[in-house]
């Protein structure tokens, strides 16, 4: 299923009162719950996945190699590293540079001041620029560049200063 087809189910789901969707093929297996808590899961390939995420959490049935980088984009592995987090504070896509030539806002060891702009998260065409609340050290950059995030996904693992 295409990633527009299936932004479409979402859609259409999401405007009735339909509160459980699934469907199987030998592919993917697409399941939609609403409730009190919508949850979306999606076993499809990668690109599917990655072009999906920002509007559901994605959990892929079985990992293969190449889709490590989704699963640590989608789940938040950031939790098991030492130290504080900076979650993102919307849904939207993660960026860590104003433009695709410019150098990224921090790197890893890098110590950012309190009030810097550390990445920006995109959200309906919209660009958020998050910046640290605190110095602090950046441990590690929890996403990829130009990865979708979640609400309250950790972004970065820092260390306060």
């Amino acid at each position: 299923m295409e990633v527009k087809d299936l932004k479409l189910l979402i859609k259409m789901i999401t405007e009735t009162d339909i509160t459980e969707f699934e469907m199987d093929n030998s592919d993917e297996k697409i399941v939609i719950k609403r409730g009190q808590q919508e949850v979306v899961q999606v076993a499809a390939p990668t690109t599917y996945l990655q072009a999906a995420a920002p509007m559901m959490s994605a959990m892929p049935a079985a990992q293969p190699a190449q889709a490590a980088p989704v699963a640590e984009a989608v789940a938040p592995a950031a939790q098991e590293e030492t130290g504080e987090t900076i979650n993102s504070p919307i849904v939207g896509t993660f960026y860590r540079a104003p433009s695709p030539e410019s150098p990224a806002f921090a790197e890893v060891g890098q110590i950012v001041e309190k009030g810097q702009v550390i990445c920006l998260v995109e959200a309906m065409k919209l660009f958020n620029e998050i910046e640290a609340d605190f110095k602090c050290k950046i441990i590690k950059i929890c996403v990829e560049n130009a990865q979708p995030v979640e609400f309250g996904q950790p972004l970065f693992v820092i260390e306060k200063v």
